[in-house]
């Protein structure tokens, strides 16, 4: 019998129960990939990751839902970058090792911010379904979209689905009766990141966005913060000519009052990075 250490921590989280919650293994050396699927179901997060050791970087990073593996995630990214530093000598700068890439990783204080693994001009492509088609699937209506929902891949890829309003992003509401018509990522996933620009913060730009997915073997679920499709808002706004540098805040999870708070930077040379705080809340250890 083995014992493996984990920590839990809230990623982007501006207070104690805010934020996107993660389970870190300190240490996965040994543990076979069933393992870590079944524990990742056992702990029944969003995602839950493990470290390993690495001879290309300061660590490997495993991520886990709860039904199958990621090449890359964002906030997985942030929570195991924290959780590397406090058990490994409190360094700020990190480079990870993931099966997108590698992912570099810094740090102010609790707040983290990654580097997406893409570089250069991101990957986009079309739904291939009407536009109207894809706002029915977040109960929304063809009139709400600010442009065609689009593929975008900086790392892992996801459905962006542009709306007019804060409004429009406020209600949507994916409708689960629809769940077998939504198109698959490249690794099979059902899912959306619904966003506007709010024009009511003149001086800074700030989106508003919801994230919804299908549960393994389950209905549609909203996930409170999403670093992932943060990066893709960075390559949506490189495909679409955006003014460059751009900074924008996030604010993502208060529809189920689990508030998140993001940031968004796009450099000239399309470097995309994604940030937040980052706050341990657990530890523990479980026998196998």
């Amino acid at each position: 019998m083995a014992r493996y250490h984990f920590r839990i921590v809230n990623v982007f989280a501006e207070s104690t129960f805010g934020g996107n919650p993660l389970c870190v293994f300190e240490d996965a050396t040994g543990m076979d990939e069933s393992t870590m699927q079944a524990l990742a179901r056992q702990f029944n997060l969003s995602e839950t990751t493990f470290l390993l050791p690495s001879d290309v970087a300061d660590a490997q990073v495993r991520v886990f839902t709860t039904g199958y593996e990621m090449r890359f995630a964002g906030h997985p990214t942030l929570g195991s970058a924290h959780v590397l530093r406090a058990i490994s000598g409190g360094r700020d700068r990190l480079t990870l090792a993931f099966k997108a890439g590698l992912v570099p990783v810094s740090a102010q204080g609790d707040r983290w911010t990654l580097v997406a693994p893409t570089a250069g001009a991101p990957l986009i492509r079309p739904t291939g379904l009407p536009d109207a088609a894809v706002a029915a699937m977040v109960g929304l209506d063809a009139d709400d979209l600010a442009a065609s929902p689009v593929w975008v891949d900086t790392g892992a890829d996801q459905l962006l689905v542009p709306v007019k309003s804060v409004e429009a992003v406020r209600r949507a509401a994916p409708p689960s009766s629809l769940l077998p018509d939504w198109p698959l990522s490249t690794i099979g996933r059902r899912c959306a990141y619904v966003f506007a620009f709010d024009e009511a913060q003149p001086d800074v730009q700030q989106v508003e966005a919801r994230y919804f997915f299908a549960m393994h073997g389950s209905g549609v679920f909203e996930d409170p913060g999403t670093g992932s499709a943060c990066a893709n808002l960075g390559g949506w706004l490189i495909a679409n000519a955006a003014p460059l540098p751009a900074r924008i805040a996030v604010r993502q999870g208060d529809a189920i009052d689990r508030p998140c708070r993001l940031s968004l930077e796009v450099s000239p040379d399309l470097a995309i990075r994604v940030g937040g705080r980052v706050v341990e809340i657990g530890r523990g250890s479980i026998d196998i």
